[in-house]
């Protein structure tokens, strides 16, 4: 994991800067020669190359007509409608701390994209889309690592995939790029006057002001489904008895066994994960499927060492704040009662923990009589549970130490928080 240390640079009073952490450093040692260093406001340091002569040439790069920081996702947004009305040729580069990407823009209109993610290339869109399966996808990236032929043209090569279909992905391609450009939460953009032609060897041309009012519906679409289906590892169910739905859905429908993922399904299906995700709101809210969390390869077991790494960290906060006492005393009436079953011999113990053995079995006892899965009763219970500490630990030491925890903690509730809509268990909570 990235930390904020890890970007900073220090100017001393000297004016050398000193790169401080291991990103900065790499960031730095790529950047090897002169750069002028550019009129900007006293909280901003802007640097471009111009090489030894201090002048800037054509080969120092391209000059850089808007910049800026992300600071959210959708950010982006107002710079493509920008780009598209005032109908710049040149590059728009987004790079975050993990990945760069690029939209070439033409009078108004985006007609091509890189990118670095491995998610986004060409093969990797033909088997997220179900156009090509994993052995098939295998086979083409050996020939082209081995022939230096792009994928689309090995594909059609091998008939794997016809020059229609090729033309096809290319469209989804630009779309995924954008909309990950769209869902950028942190980094910087620029966009370059101009560039090469031969770096665009496919060029499509999409009105980029369409495009973005279509990705716009998806990124609120994404929004607004993320408290039912909060990413494409959970996994939908049929609720036992529910008929089948309308026609419109029934490719969806036949293709939910309960145990492929919302990622596995738009992949099975060729619809895609934001139209499966889609979808699965619509039979979520008919009462047709029950959304589960991602499986745990420990099962309950997991989800137990989940929570106790958790607990223990809060419990320690407490105590070192000298409110160890009445924090214990808090969690043992919240658990009164709705945990009696579930935790019996199990804990909690003085450092906050339980017996994840016990619990298993507990959860196991508990299902055989109530019915459900005993891993998904112990992840929604023990999220309720860790949650509950986190609250009422952060409302007794400070503001500085609940924000410290809460980043501490969030990562591993975040393994075990449930879907919203699968309500399988409170036992009376």
């Amino acid at each position: 994991m990235k930390h904020a240390q890890d970007e900073l640079v220090w100017i001393d009073g000297t004016g050398a800067a000193h790169p401080l952490g291991e990103v900065a450093t790499q960031r730095m040692r790529t950047r090897e020669g002169a750069f002028r260093i550019m009129p900007s406001p006293r909280h901003l340091v802007f640097m471009r190359y111009v090489g030894a002569d201090g002048r800037r040439d054509r080969e120092d790069g391209a000059v850089v007509r808007i910049a800026g920081e992300i600071t959210g996702p959708g950010a982006m947004a107002d710079v493509i409608a920008l780009l598209a009305q005032v109908g710049w040729r040149g590059e728009l580069v987004v790079q975050d701390s993990e990945h760069s990407r690029s939209l070439f823009f033409e009078h108004g209109s985006i007609v091509g994209v890189q990118s670095d993610a491995g998610d986004e290339l060409l093969g990797s869109i033909a088997y997220r889309f179900g156009v090509v399966h994993e052995e098939v996808l295998g086979d083409v990236l050996i020939r082209a690592r081995k022939t230096g032929e792009r994928f689309g043209v090995a594909a059609v090569a091998m008939g794997a995939l016809t020059e229609e279909q090729v033309l096809s992905l290319l469209g989804r391609q630009v779309e995924e790029v954008v909309f990950s450009v769209l869902m950028a939460d942190d980094g910087l953009y620029a966009f370059l006057d101009g560039y090469e032609d031969s770096r665009l060897p496919f060029r499509q041309v999409h009105s980029a002001t369409s495009l973005l009012m279509h990705l716009i519906v998806r990124l609120d679409g994404i929004r607004y489904f993320r408290p039912w289906i909060p990413s494409s590892q959970y996994i939908p169910k049929k609720r036992p008895g529910a008929l089948a739905p309308g026609n419109e859905v029934m490719p969806l429908w036949n293709a939910i066994d309960g145990t492929q993922s919302v990622e596995q399904l738009g992949r099975s299906t060729g619809l895609g994960e934001f139209q499966v995700t889609e979808m699965l709101f619509q039979l979520t809210q008919s009462q047709h499927v029950i959304i589960l969390p991602p499986r745990l390869r420990g099962g309950a077991a997991e989800a137990v060492e989940l929570a106790n790494t958790a607990l223990r960290a809060i419990h320690q906060r407490a105590d070192m704040a000298g409110r160890g006492t009445v924090f214990r005393n808090a969690m043992a009436g919240f658990a009164r009662g709705s945990y009696d079953d579930l935790f019996r011999g199990a804990g909690p113990f003085e450092h906050g923990g339980f017996n994840g053995q016990m619990i298993d079995r507990n959860a196991t006892n508990i299902c055989r009589a109530l019915g459900g899965e005993p891993e998904v009763l112990v992840r929604e219970m023990m999220y309720d549970y860790v949650a509950f500490a986190l609250l009422s630990c952060g409302a007794s030491i400070g503001k500085a130490d609940e924000q410290a925890l809460s980043r501490e903690v969030e990562p591993l509730l975040a393994k075990l928080r449930p879907a919203s809509q699968s309500g399988m268990f409170r036992l009376n909570k």
